[in-house]
């Protein structure tokens, strides 16, 4: 799959926002406003998944490598991963939701 293809809009399934396409290279896989996702892949990128699940975002996390990262878990089957967050010129991910992300983590 190429990543023009990858790199589209989306309206978010979670809070009804236009989501725009990512304009630093790389592509969109999670809402930049509520930070919520859709199990659509088997391996990134790839849109082989049928579960189509919501993937709520449950935690922020920092890799060595890659960065800050938004931990999702899918409300329908469970599964978890890891998603860079974006910091986009145009439309970067919503520091406040990231914030209450951490809040939420550090007070269980």
């Amino acid at each position: 799959m190429s990543r023009k293809l990858e790199n589209t809009g989306f309206i978010c399934k979670n809070c009804g926002k236009e989501v725009l396409p990512l304009t630093d290279g790389s592509y969109r896989n999670h809402c930049p406003f509520c930070l919520y996702s859709l199990h659509v892949d088997v391996v990134p990128g790839d849109r082989a998944c049928d579960c189509m699940g919501l993937m709520e975002p449950i935690e922020i996390i920092k890799n060595k490598k890659k960065g800050y990262q938004v931990v999702h878990r899918c409300r329908k089957c469970g599964f978890i991963r890891n998603n860079k967050i974006s910091e986009d010129a145009v439309e970067p991910d919503d520091i406040d939701v990231i914030v209450e992300i951490m809040r939420k983590k550090s007070s269980i």
